[in-house]
């Protein structure tokens, strides 16, 4: 029994970030109780083997929902095969000041300048140290906001470092557009010596520890077409292990006019599905088969989630879609993609 349509208008009347933050809580009682499980077996099963990593379905949790990864347990419950938390920081940042996440409904999206709030690297370790879990946790990454970005390849090291234990997989996020000029380490010898110098730690930290963790970069829809070549090339010749597309986006014509679509930050949702889907359809161009592509931006269903599918993408993430869609778009876009790959 879908519940949702009579718990979001309550929520909706709250804060868009307070009732993130009440969301969060009911989840983690639900965990205790028995819709966790009825839940998590009403999803669609659909394994896949990408990364080294075995997902039980392709539909994963965005960077974002979780910042501090300590709801990890009730989100597992919405039966995602991975989860991805984050943005997290070598250092505790409080973000952006509120408001700062805002709905708009006429178009199903959302507008965020959080900022990369969160409790910082160690917090999020210590909260996922004490969480059972039983799919691939992604752990994503970001550069401090006060960090200079000529030093931001000693956040993403020191970053990496320290999450390498305890992630499955760890994503690089340099396409927020919500940390000054961060969007710069997209292109040209920025973004090569960034991955130089991530490719050359994760080196050493695989020697140390005796495990190769993969990594991904996650990148911006808003970059141009003819810089995709140049940035499929670097992904390659670093052993990058994946790409995720795309961020949210700074463009607001399909927004225009709405309530709120003004504010600045990075917008989400329904409004951003082609160019994501574009984005994803020119990387498999020109990207080696078999590369792994996460496909995210405006899925709202399963047919938004098969867009992607085959645009090239190898698993999607949802966020936006969760929000006014509830857990049964979890369900949804999990059977969807599991009946695409049996015909």
């Amino acid at each position: 029994m879908n519940l949702y349509p009579l718990i979001r208008p309550l929520l909706f009347r709250l804060d868009a970030e307070a009732a993130h933050r009440v969301t969060l809580d009911l989840l983690d009682l639900a965990a205790r109780t028995p819709w966790c499980g009825v839940q998590r077996r009403g999803t669609a099963s659909d394994p896949v083997t990408l990364m080294g990593l075995d997902f039980p379905n392709r539909v994963g949790l965005a960077a974002g929902l979780d910042k501090n990864a300590a709801h990890v347990r009730g989100l597992a419950c919405l039966g995602f095969g991975f989860i991805e938390v984050g943005t997290l920081t070598p250092r505790a940042q409080p973000g952006n000041p509120a408001p700062r996440l805002f709905r708009l409904p006429a178009g199903e999206a959302l507008i965020n300048r959080m900022g990369f709030n969160n409790d910082g690297i160690a917090a999020a370790l210590t909260n996922l140290a004490a969480t059972p879990r039983d799919v691939p946790i992604g752990i994503n990454i970001g550069k401090n906001f006060d960090t200079p970005i000529e030093a931001a390849l000693d956040d993403y090291r020191a970053g990496l470092a320290a999450v390498y234990q305890q992630a499955d997989y760890v994503a690089i996020n340099i396409s927020s557009p919500n940390t000054a000029n961060l969007r710069n380490l997209q292109g040209g010898r920025a973004f090569t010596a960034l991955l130089a110098g991530l490719a050359e730690e994760r080196a050493r930290l695989t020697d140390h520890h005796g495990r190769h963790v993969p990594m991904a970069i996650k990148i911006a829809p808003d970059i141009e077409n003819d810089e995709l070549p140049a940035l499929t090339d670097a992904l390659v010749e670093h052993g990058i292990d994946a790409v995720i597309a795309t961020n949210t986006t700074i463009s607001r014509p399909l927004v225009s006019g709405l309530p709120q679509a003004d504010e600045a930050g990075g917008l989400s949702g329904p409004p951003l599905r082609v160019r994501s889907t574009e984005v994803i359809a020119a990387l498999r161009e020109r990207l080696p088969e078999g590369f792994p592509i996460i496909g995210v931006g405006g899925i709202d269903s399963g047919e938004a989630a098969l867009e992607k599918i085959h645009a090239g993408a190898d698993l999607v993430q949802i966020y936006t879609g969760l929000i006014y869609g509830g857990p049964q778009l979890v369900r949804d876009v999990a059977r969807a993609l599991a009946a695409d790959s049996r015909n």
